[in-house]
């Protein structure tokens, strides 16, 4: 299970979920388990007992703020109805014995105000456990690499927080800040047609190679295209699938785009190869690294209709 791979190497969080049969307990030990609610913790306590009888293994639960900032609600842990860890009504009084910290996260690609507003519920609502506390978890969704982010002020924060509650630790998740503004997805136009506008269709997919332009939604950067009208000759982008609502955007050229021309999207190592799909049989987009002092390309992994059979037959 891959998911067990990236623990055994402590680059996984710990966030997702998984059906007790699936888990081996040196590979579910390996991170900071944060479980979201404080009857899991009692369900998996003899697992947990046993694993810190061989080394030590800290346990947190990830709570809900009830404190809403995401501008996107299919992003938003705080909005209504979420799964996303306890809400303070479910904690009682008290944390169970062995809990020693915290998590949340409450951002999504978010600078230092949100994260202080969180902060801020956070203490105002579950303020009475933070004394037994040893560390807490910021989570992820900060723009930490963005040029504009305050880092002075994101470091004034945490050692306020931990000068005021017993120099407890406070972790951070790298998440997108890590691969910000990296990644291209190199394209290829199929065809040309029209209807009430130029339409190009590429080989590719926004449902299945870029899910979050049809969730979020949202519109990615194209090298060297404008808005809509911007440059003469404007095209609506959609993917290969059948599915009718597989549209990229509406994006411009300087000139008419043509048959067999590459279309490159940029910002897109981030939930691409994570969160594709084989949607009726479209192939997986090929993986590879370019060195741009050496011109090289390496190709790293490369998808066929084999490997969509495979998973069904």
């Amino acid at each position: 299970m891959i998911g067990a791979m990236l623990i055994l190497k402590g680059i996984w969080g710990g966030k997702g979920v998984f059906n007790i049969e699936q888990l081996d307990p040196a590979p579910f030990m390996e991170a900071l388990n944060q479980y979201g609610l404080p009857w899991k913790y009692e369900r998996f306590r003899e697992m947990i007992a046993e694993e810190q009888a061989r080394r030590p293994v800290k346990i947190g639960i990830r709570i809900n703020p009830e404190c809403s900032v995401s501008e996107t609600p299919m992003y938003d842990p705080s909005g209504p109805f979420s799964r996303m860890g306890s809400v303070r009504k479910l904690l009682g009084n008290h944390l169970s014995e062995g809990i020693s910290g915290l998590h949340f996260h409450n951002l999504c690609e978010q600078g230092l105000e949100p994260l202080k507003q969180t902060v801020a519920a956070v203490e105002k609502n579950f303020g009475n456990f933070l004394p037994q506390l040893k560390w807490m978890n910021f989570g992820g969704g900060h723009h930490i690499t963005r040029k504009d982010y305050n880092v002075d002020g994101l470091i004034a924060l945490i050692k306020d927080l931990m000068c005021r509650h017993n120099n407890i630790d406070v972790y951070l998740e790298p998440g997108e800040a890590f691969a910000w503004s990296i990644g291209v997805m190199a394209t290829e136009v199929l065809d040309i047609s029209e209807n009430q506008m130029p339409l190009a269709i590429l080989d590719t997919s926004a449902v299945a190679h870029m899910p979050d332009v049809i969730e979020m939604p949202y519109k990615p950067e194209v090298m060297g295209a404008g808005e809509a009208g911007e440059y003469p000759y404007t095209y609506k982008l959609g993917g290969q699938t059948c599915l009718t609502g597989d549209v990229i955007g509406d994006y411009s050229f300087k000139e008419p785009l043509k048959v067999g021309q590459r279309i490159a999207f940029t910002d897109m190592a981030f939930y691409t190869m994570v969160k594709n799909t084989t949607f009726n049989g479209v192939g997986l987009p090929s993986i590879a690294v370019w060195n741009r002092k050496t011109d090289e390309l390496k190709m790293i992994k490369s998808f066929g209709y084999e490997d969509f059979k495979m998973r069904l037959s």
